[in-house]
């Protein structure tokens, strides 16, 4: 992967982290990099769901593969506030 590469996943990530938490209500205690590894994360998962499902190509702009993967930042986001909000109280 060239540096290019790993530039744009960060990018896309905050992006998607960034939707995926906005969808979730309240406060969520996690760091801004902990967003950005789990809309990394959710934006390959997605790419690779819309794959599978045949939506990943499309004229245009993919809206279906954009969907899938803020759904899965946000059910990231759940899953990390929950895990790391715990782990922080002790």
């Amino acid at each position: 992967m060239e540096v290019t590469g790993i530039f744009s996943a960060i990018v896309i990530g905050l992006v998607i982290g960034g939707l995926g938490r906005l969808l979730v209500p309240g406060r969520q205690r996690i760091p801004v990099w902990l967003t950005i590894v789990i809309g990394v994360i959710a934006a390959l998962i997605g790419t690779a769901i819309a794959g599978v499902l045949g939506v990943a190509n499309t004229s245009g702009i993919d809206w279906l593969e954009l969907l899938v993967q803020i759904v899965l930042a946000a059910m990231g986001v759940i899953g990390a506030a929950n895990v790391y909000g715990r782990r922080r109280v002790r």
